[in-house]
C-alpha cells in the first residue's frame, strides 16, 4: 500500500511511533554516557538512526498536512507533532 493513498489517522498513528521511536534512540547515547563514559561503542549508530526515524515521522506528518481535505483536528494534531519534532531534532542536533 502507498503511503499517499492511506488514512490520515493511520499515517499520524506511524508518525507517532516512529518519532517515539526516534527520540528513545537519540537519548540512549546519552544516558549511556553519562551512566558510564566508557560504554560509548554505538552511540554514533543509535543517533543516526534515532534522527532518521526523527525525519521520517516528520515527513509523514507533513505528508498528512499537504492532503488536499482532511479536518481541522487531524490537521492541528499535524502541526503539533511537526512542531515536537522541529524542536526535538534541533535538540539533538545541538547535542
Amino acid at each position: 500500500m502507498k503511503w499517499t493513498t492511506m488514512n490520515e489517522k493511520k499515517l499520524l498513528g506511524r508518525a507517532f511511533l516512529f518519532g517515539l521511536a526516534g527520540i528513545l534512540l537519540s537519548l540512549t547515547p546519552l544516558v549511556i554516557y553519562n551512566v558510564s563514559p566508557t560504554m560509548d561503542f554505538y552511540s554514533g549508530w543509535l543517533s543516526g538512526l534515532g534522527i532518521g526515524c526523527q525525519l521520517l515521522a516528520m515527513s509523514l506528518a507533513v505528508l498528512v498536512l499537504r492532503k488536499r481535505k482532511i479536518s481541522k483536528e487531524i490537521q492541528q494534531k499535524a502541526k503539533q507533532m511537526t512542531l515536537v519534532l522541529a524542536v526535538s531534532l534541533l535538540f539533538f542536533f545541538l547535542i
